[in-house]
C-alpha cells in the first residue's frame, strides 16, 4: 500500500512565518507530513518544481447573493471564481442575498444553498440591523461568524444601516455572544449630506461621487465605531478599510488595548481614483477608489504589518445595474474574488519577505481572527489539506472569457500577472486545474470554535 493518498513534492511553501523548499504528504485530506525529501510513494504525486504552495485563500469578504439575488451571482458561480483565484474557503455577507441573513431561517435557506452547490468550504456572517438584535443569539447558535453592521446607507433597501445606539446594543450582544463584529465604516451623515447636494446641483459625475466619499467619512465612523467596541468590549473588524490614516487609527487603537483589527482589498492596492475614471462602473466602489499617494500610504501600512486581513469584497450586479449617466445611480461593488491573490502577489514582485505578509493576510490571520478550527489557514501537519499552487513567472492576461462569474465584469479585464494560480486543493482533493473546475460540490460549512468569553 502506498504510504501517502498524495505527496506534493519540490513545491516553495510560503507561510505566514518562513518560505522554505519541501515536499507534502496527505491522508485522509490532511497533512500527514512535511519534509525536505518524503520517502514512499502515493496514489498520485504532484511536481510542484518551480511552484509556490499557499495555503488555500480564506476569502472573508465576498457577497453571492444567495438566495433571492442569484441572478446577480449565486454560490455556484461564485465558489468556482473563488477556487480559480486559489480560494478554499470563503465568508458569505448577509447581504445582498434576499432575504438578508439576519435571522435563523435566512441562515437555514443559505447554509443549504451552499452546501448544495459550492465547491469550496465556507462561513456565513449573520447581520446586524435595527429590529433584529434577538436573532443575534439564534444565528450564533446556527454557527455565524460574526455580524456585519453598515454605519452607511447599504444601497439594499432590506438590509437597513445602524446608528450608534443600535450598533452599541448588538455589540453589546456580540461581546456576550464572543463573537464579532465587522463594520461597513462611513458616516451617513457625511456621505448622505454631500451626495443629496451633488445631485440637487445635478453634479453626477465620476469625479463627483468621488468627492461625496471622501476619507474624513470614513475616519469619523471607524472613530464612532472604536469608541464603541472599547466601551462594550466587542471585538471589532472594520472592513474595506481604504486609506492609511483609517489603518493607523485602527493600530493606535489596537495598541492601546482595544480588541480591533481591520481589512482592505486588493482594489485598493492596485487601483485608483483614475482608474475609476478610465474604466467607469467596473471600477466604483464604496468607499471608493483613492489617489495614487494616498495608494502609497496603504501599502506602507499593509507592508508593516497593521493591516490583519485581505478580502475581495467580491459585489457583482448585472450589467443593467453598471449603467447611468447618473453615477450615483450606479451598483457599487468590485468583481475581483477570482484574481485577488494573484494581484497581491504581482504587486509585491514576488518579494520572499512580502510573499509571507500576503500569504497571512489572506489565510491564516482570517483563521486566527475568526477563531476557526485548528485545522484552517496553515500548512501544518494535522491541519486539513488546503493549498493553492501558484506560478510566479508565467505572464497571463486577464481575459473576459476567462472570467467564471455570472457575469463577465471586471476592473482587471486586460491586466497582464505574473502570478497565476494553477491548481487548487481543498482537503486534499484537487477542485481547480489549469484553467478547469474538476470537482463537484463538495464544500462544508465551517463554525467558529467556541470559547469562554
Amino acid at each position: 500500500m502506498p504510504a501517502f493518498e498524495t505527496i506534493i513534492r519540490n513545491g516553495t511553501i510560503v507561510t505566514a512565518t518562513e518560505i522554505r523548499r519541501a515536499d507534502i504528504g496527505i491522508i485522509d485530506g490532511k497533512i500527514a507530513a512535511i519534509a525536505k525529501s518524503l520517502s514512499g510513494s502515493a496514489s498520485e504525486e504532484i511536481d510542484a518544481t518551480n511552484l509556490h504552495i499557499f495555503p488555500g485563500v480564506i476569502d472573508a469578504h465576498v457577497h453571492f447573493n444567495e438566495p433571492g439575488r442569484t441572478h446577480w451571482e449565486g454560490i455556484e458561480t461564485g465558489s468556482r471564481a473563488l477556487a480559480a483565484g486559489g480560494g478554499t474557503m470563503f465568508f458569505d455577507m448577509p447581504l445582498n442575498a434576499h432575504p438578508p441573513t439576519c435571522d435563523a431561517d435566512s441562515f437555514d435557506l443559505k447554509r443549504k444553498a451552499a452546501e448544495a452547490k459550492s465547491v469550496t468550504d465556507f462561513a456565513l456572517w449573520g447581520g446586524l440591523v435595527p429590529g433584529n438584535l434577538k436573532q443575534l443569539g439564534k444565528l450564533a447558535k446556527r454557527g455565524v461568524i460574526g455580524f456585519k453592521a453598515f454605519m452607511s446607507n447599504s444601497g439594499i433597501e432590506d438590509f437597513s444601516s445602524v446608528d450608534d445606539k443600535t450598533l452599541r446594543a448588538g455589540m453589546k450582544i456580540a461581546a456576550q455572544l464572543n463573537l464579532p463584529v465587522a463594520v461597513h465604516a462611513e458616516s451617513d451623515t457625511m456621505t448622505a449630506a454631500l451626495s443629496q447636494k451633488a445631485i440637487a446641483e445635478k453634479s453626477t459625475t465620476i469625479r463627483d461621487y468621488l468627492n461625496s466619499r471622501p476619507i474624513a467619512a470614513e475616519l469619523d465612523a471607524i472613530r464612532r465605531a472604536i469608541a464603541i467596541a472599547a466601551e462594550t468590549g466587542c471585538a471589532l473588524h472594520v472592513v474595506h478599510v481604504s486609506s492609511a490614516a483609517g489603518v493607523q487609527m485602527v493600530t493606535a487603537a489596537h495598541n492601546h488595548g482595544i480588541n480591533v483589527t481591520c481589512e482592505t482589498c486588493p482594489h485598493y492596492l492596485v487601483l485608483t481614483d483614475e482608474d475609476v475614471e478610465k474604466l467607469g462602473a467596473v471600477a466604483k466602489c464604496a468607499p471608493p477608489l483613492r489617489s495614487k499617494a494616498e495608494q502609497g500610504k496603504l501599502w506602507a501600512e499593509v507592508l508593516n504589518g497593521n493591516v490583519l486581513t485581505i478580502g475581495s469584497d467580491h459585489s457583482p450586479a448585472p450589467p443593467k445595474m453598471k449603467t447611468s449617466k447618473n453615477f450615483f445611480k450606479v451598483w457599487g461593488g468590485i468583481s475581483g474574488v477570482q484574481h485577488m491573490l494573484p494581484l497581491l502577489i504581482d504587486s509585491v514582485a514576488a518579494d520572499v519577505r512580502r510573499l509571507t505578509l500576503i500569504s497571512a493576510a489572506t489565510s491564516s490571520n482570517i483563521a486566527a481572527r475568526f477563531n476557526l478550527p485548528k485545522s484552517k489557514g496553515k500548512i501544518e501537519i494535522g491541519c486539513d489539506a488546503d493549498f493553492v499552487l501558484v506560478s510566479t513567472n508565467k505572464p497571463t492576461r486577464i481575459t473576459k472569457q476567462a472570467l467564471l462569474y455570472r457575469h463577465q465584469q471586471s476592473p482587471y479585464i486586460g491586466r497582464k500577472l505574473k502570478a497565476k494560480v494553477l491548481r487548487t486543493i481543498l482537503r486534499g482533493q484537487t477542485i481547480f486545474q489549469n484553467g478547469k473546475i474538476i470537482a463537484k460540490a463538495r464544500g462544508r460549512l465551517i463554525k467558529p470554535l467556541k470559547t469562554e468569553h
